[in-house]
C-alpha cells in the first residue's frame, strides 16, 4: 500500500503516479520548481523511497561479498552505490549506500525495499548482521546542494558522474564534460514524523522537477531504465556502481566477460525531442530508425532550458548519427540522438583506440 506524504497537503500539490505515487509531481508550477531545485533554493519530497538498514559488525564485509561494489573500507559518512545481480549479471537491485559507523543505510526505490530486505535476510546465514525495512519510519528529501541546517542528518551524496575507484566510463564524453556535473545530488534521511518540521517553510519542488534534472544528467534509474535483461554496462553504471577489481560476487563473470571481451547488446541514449507538438510521449514508447524498432523510451520530461527530453535504451548497432523517431500510439516525435554509452563499449582487453575512457 502506498503511503501518502503529509507534504501532499501543501497548496496546489498534485500527486505523482507510477513509481512516484505518494508524493507530489508538482505544486502548481513545474518549470519554476525545476529552476528552483536546480538553483538549490527548493528541495524535493522523496518520502516514498524505500529505506533498508543493515547493522552488525559483519555488515560491510557481508555486503561486499554479495554486491558489485567494494565496501570493506567504506568510511562513516562516505557515499557509494551498489548493485545486486543475477547469475547472468542482470540488475536485480540498485541501492544508494551510506554508512554511519554502526549501520549501513540502503536507499532504494519504493518497489525494491520489501523484496531487498527479504532477499538479504535469506542470505545472512550465521553472520552478525541484522536487516530491517524501515521505510515507514524514515523519509527522504532531495536537493542539488548541501543544506547547512541539515548537517546533523544522514546524507547520501550521489557519486554520479564521477568514475569511482575500480570503475570505468562507457560514455563518449570525458568526465570533465559530462552533463551530470551540472546536477550535484544529495538525499537526506529524515525521521518520518519529523518530515514536515524539517522542511519548514522551505520551497518544495515535485518529482517532475527532479526527474527532468536526472534525465538531463544522463542518470539511470532502477525501474525506469532497467528491465529484467539489463546489465550494468548498458547504462554506464560501471562508473559508479561496479568495482572491476574486487573479489567474487554473483554476476561477476558476466561483468568481466562483457567488459573485457564483448559488447553490451544495448546502450543508453539521450534524446532531444521535437517540441512542436506541445505534448510528451509516454515512457515505453517505441524508438524507431526508419521503420525499424530499435528500442524504447525509458524516461521523459520537460526540461526548463532544453524543452522535451528523454532517455532511451536502444540496440548497440544503431549508428550514432542515425535520425530516430519516437512513436507513441499514432503520434511520431522526431528525436535527435546524443550518445551516452559508446557503440563500441566493452571489449577492453587489447583496446588501443576508441571512445572509452578509464579511471583518471
Amino acid at each position: 500500500m502506498t503511503i501518502k506524504s503529509p507534504l501532499l497537503s501543501r497548496p496546489a500539490a498534485v500527486e505523482a503516479g507510477g513509481a512516484d505515487s505518494g508524493v507530489a509531481a508538482h505544486y502548481g508550477e513545474p518549470l519554476r520548481e525545476q529552476r528552483a531545485l536546480a538553483a538549490g533554493t527548493a528541495v524535493v519530497d522523496l518520502s516514498h523511497r524505500g529505506v533498508v538498514t543493515v547493522s552488525g559488525p559483519d555488515r560491510l564485509s557481508w555486503l561486499n561479498t554479495l554486491s558489485s561494489q567494494q565496501l570493506t573500507s567504506l568510511a562513516p559518512g562516505q557515499s557509494t552505490e551498489l548493485l545486486l545481480l543475477s547469475v547472468q549479471g542482470r540488475i536485480e537491485f540498485d541501492a544508494r549506500v551510506v554508512d554511519d559507523g554502526a549501520t549501513t543505510w540502503l536507499i532504494v526505490e519504493a518497489a525494491e525495499a520489501a523484496p531487498l530486505a527479504e532477499w538479504l535476510n535469506e542470505m545472512k546465514f550465521m553472520l552478525r548482521v541484522e536487516i530491517a525495512d524501515v521505510s515507514a519510519d524514515w523519509a527522504v528529501l532531495g536537493s542539488t546542494h548541501r543544506i547547512p541546517e541539515w548537517a546533523a542528518l544522514q546524507v547520501w551524496e550521489d557519486p554520479w558522474p564521477h568514475v569511482g575507484a575500480g570503475g570505468y566510463s562507457y560514455a563518449v564524453v570525458g568526465e570533465g564534460a559530462h552533463p551530470g556535473l551540472e546536477r550535484p545530488w544529495f538525499e537526506y534521511l529524515v525521521p518520518a514524523d519529523e518530515l514536515v518540521a524539517t522542511v519548514g517553510d522551505r520551497a518544495l519542488a515535485g518529482t517532475m522537477a527532479s526527474e527532468a534534472l536526472r534525465i538531463a544528467a544522463w542518470r539511470p534509474r532502477w525501474g525506469a531504465e532497467t528491465d529484467d535483461k539489463t546489465i550494468p554496462h548498458e547504462l554506464d553504471l560501471l562508473r559508479t556502481a561496479v568495482h572491476l577489481a574486487k573479489g567474487c560476487y554473483k554476476g561477476q563473470e558476466t561483468i568481466a566477460r562483457v567488459h573485457n571481451l564483448g559488447h553490451p547488446p544495448r546502450r543508453l541514449v539521450f534524446l532531444q525531442l521535437d517540441g512542436s507538438q506541445h505534448t510528451l510521449p509516454a515512457a515505453g514508447s517505441e524508438v524507431r530508425a526508419g521503420e525499424r524498432k530499435v528500442g524504447a523510451v525509458t524516461s521523459v520530461a520537460q526540461h526548463y532550458e532544453m524543452g522535451p527530453v528523454a532517455l532511451a535504451v536502444i540496440k548497440r548497432s544503431v549508428a550514432p548519427d542515425e535520425v530516430l523517431t519516437v512513436v507513441d500510439g499514432d503520434e511520431p516525435y522526431s528525436a535527435a540522438q546524443e550518445v551516452i554509452v559508446a557503440p563500441d563499449a566493452g571489449q577492453v582487453v587489447g583496446r588501443q583506440t576508441g571512445f572509452l575512457r578509464g579511471t583518471r
